[in-house]
C-alpha cells in the first residue's frame, strides 16, 4: 500500500489548472525541469543555511511539487505532449529532486549523513526498480510502502516538526532507519511483482 493509490483523486483536482496552462501555451517538459529547479534550488539554500525554522519551506515546496508532478503528466498524457524526452526527464528530475531536497536533513542536530545518503541511494535503487519493470515488458512500479509520496508524507512531517522548533535530535535517526527499511521492502515489492507481470 502506498500514498500513490491516492493520486486519481488528486488529479482530478488539478485537471481545470492543467488545461489552462495548455492553453497558455506551456509544456509538460516546462514544468518538469520548474519543480526539479526549484526543489535544488531549495535543497541548496538549506544546505547552506540550515537554521531550522527555514525547514517549514520544506513541506509546502513538496506539496506544490506533488502538484506540479501530477500536472507533468497529466500535460503529457491527456494533451498530447507525450516525448522521449519528457519520460527521460520525469524520471531523472524526481531522484535529482529527492536527493537535493533529502540533503540538508544530514546537517540537522541529531541526525547521521551516513543515513541519510543511504536513504537517497536507496531512494534511487528504488525508482530504478520501478523503472526496470516498465524496460522488462511489465508496467512501471510504484508499490510500496516507502514510494515517492511516502517519502514526502515522512521527510515533509519532520521538516515541519523541525521548523516548528519541536526537539527533533533524538528520533531523527529512529525515522531515517524506519524509511531504510521500508525502502529495501519497497525495492523488493517492485522487483517481484515486476517479474510475476513481466513478459
Amino acid at each position: 500500500m502506498s500514498l500513490y493509490a491516492l493520486k486519481p483523486r488528486f488529479q482530478a483536482l488539478l485537471r481545470p489548472m492543467t488545461g489552462a496552462l495548455q492553453r497558455l501555451g506551456v509544456t509538460a517538459n516546462q514544468v518538469t525541469i520548474a519543480a526539479c529547479a526549484v526543489s535544488v534550488g531549495l535543497g541548496a539554500l538549506l544546505c547552506l543555511d540550515p537554521r531550522p525554522p527555514l525547514f517549514v519551506l520544506v513541506p509546502v515546496w513538496l506539496l506544490l511539487r506533488m502538484g506540479m508532478n501530477a500536472i507533468d503528466g497529466m500535460l503529457a498524457r491527456e494533451h498530447g505532449q507525450e516525448t522521449r524526452l519528457g519520460a527521460y526527464l520525469n524520471e531523472l528530475a524526481d531522484v535529482i529532486s529527492d536527493a537535493a531536497l533529502y540533503a540538508p536533513f544530514a546537517l540537522l542536530a541529531g541526525s547521521s549523513p551516513w543515513l541519510i545518503g543511504a536513504v537517497i541511494v536507496l531512494a534511487v535503487v528504488a525508482e530504478m526498480a520501478g523503472v526496470l519493470a516498465a524496460a522488462h515488458g511489465a508496467r512501471r512500479r510504484y508499490d510500496g510502502p516507502m514510494g515517492k509520496s511516502d517519502r514526502a508524507l515522512v521527510f515533509g512531517a519532520a521538516a515541519l516538526l523541525v521548523g516548528a522548533g519541536v526537539p527533533m535530535a533524538a528520533a531523527l535517526n529512529w525515522i531515517w532507519g524506519a524509511v531504510i527499511l521500508l525502502l529495501v521492502l519497497t525495492v523488493a515489492n517492485r522487483v517481484r511483482r515486476g517479474i510475476a507481470n513481466g513478459t
